[in-house]
């Protein structure tokens, strides 16, 4: 399927801005970053819930961008390529920080025996559903780290488990045990938050 085509400057599209770009052609490398820079940053923002590291952060990715623009061959959309780099960007540097993420090693907790059969990691209608959205996004910044970039990364970045797993070196299962606990604990956010506005009115 062929993209649609994306015109930065004047006569000039997406991909030859970044044929250009791979040339050393500062403009063009300019013209994808301005395209670009608010997807970069709102991705990091989810992820560190901290708008200063968010900005390091989306500088430091456009950083790497320039460094490794070379190498990218088009066998996916720019946009997808780009996105990779920075959650990669953004996992080296939570790394680093060796945050007191929530163990990624977690066993599954064992499910009740009577209570209801849950599809770990399947669509939860009951967030999808949640229409205060400024209140979710608030509840998803009140999440501990390791339950947060799990569920942004699936959730609301659409990748899927093994690729999670992949990026996150843990198991497929553990990215779903995590993803269902992320689901619980912003549930619980979400009803402490609502009981929270009632008592006010």
């Amino acid at each position: 399927m062929t993209q649609p085509k994306k015109t930065l400057v004047p006569g000039l599209t997406e991909a030859e801005a970044i044929e250009r770009a791979k040339a050393g052609d500062a403009a063009s490398f300019e013209a994808l970053y301005a395209l670009h820079k608010r997807r970069v940053y709102s991705l990091c923002l989810r992820m560190v819930s901290n708008t200063a590291e968010a900005e390091d952060l989306a500088q430091e990715a456009f950083l790497q961008l320039f460094r490794k623009i070379g190498t990218f061959r088009g066998e996916s959309a720019f946009s997808t390529w780009l996105h990779r780099l920075s959650v990669n960007v953004v996992l080296m540097h939570l790394r680093k920080k060796g945050l007191s993420e929530v163990s990624l090693d977690e066993m599954m907790e064992p499910q009740q025996e009577d209570g209801p059969k849950k599809d770990i990691g399947a669509r939860d209608n009951v967030l999808a559903g949640s229409i205060d959205r400024v209140n979710l996004e608030r509840c998803i910044e009140s999440l501990p780290p390791g339950y947060r970039i799990i569920f942004v990364l699936h959730d609301i970045e659409g990748y899927e488990h093994n690729e999670i797993a992949e990026m996150m070196g843990c198991s497929i299962g553990n990215s779903k045990s995590q993803l269902h606990k992320a689901r619980m604990k912003l549930r619980d956010l979400l009803k402490l938050s609502k009981a929270e506005k009632a008592a006010k009115r």
